[in-house]
């Protein structure tokens, strides 16, 4: 492939980002390399609640923290409804049709909702990015620097139950 083809593929790529963390960014990394445009399709603060019950990081800081890196040309914000029944990003590959769908170590052919929807618009998914596997999990990562830590309110409570978890 030339390179002015290359450079008009956009790849897509889509999660929480909650905390960003060193596999996340493996897989911009791998991921940018397929095409001319990285997208990021950001799952908001819905999304977040549904998934792990709580949010660390504003989806406003995670939009500007993104924005913010070399790698990432463009971030979609997810619309997810407060408590959503559909967890996928369906509607976003729809709409944006990128050329690419890039998915990260722990995402499979047979966990991965979105599989019909690229087959409908023509996209091409690939698995496994981000140098193999699942490196770090962003949920882990909160969950133990606001799991156990007392929130320094005084209220005796662990900072996640008292101020941490940001209710949408």
């Amino acid at each position: 492939m030339s390179e002015e083809s290359r450079e008009r593929i956009v790849v897509a790529v889509s999660g929480g980002f909650d905390p960003l963390h060193i596999g996340h960014v493996r897989l911009f990394q791998e991921a940018r390399k397929l095409g001319g445009e990285l997208l990021v399709i950001l799952n908001n603060d819905n999304w977040l609640l549904k998934k792990k019950g709580f949010v660390f990081m504003p989806q406003e800081e995670r939009v500007e923290i993104l924005e913010a890196l070399s790698v990432v040309d463009r971030v979609v914000l997810t619309n997810h409804p407060p408590d959503p029944e559909d967890m996928s990003v369906c509607e976003e590959l729809k709409q944006l049709r990128p050329h690419i769908f890039a998915n990260g170590g722990d995402r499979k052919q047979d966990n991965t909702p979105e599989v019909l929807v690229c087959d409908e618009i023509g996209c091409r998914m690939v698995f496994n990015m981000g140098e193999g596997g699942k490196v770090q999990s962003s949920s882990q990562l909160a969950e133990s620097f606001i799991g156990g830590v007392p929130c320094p309110c005084g209220s005796g409570k662990k900072y996640r139950d008292c101020h941490a978890t940001a209710r949408v």
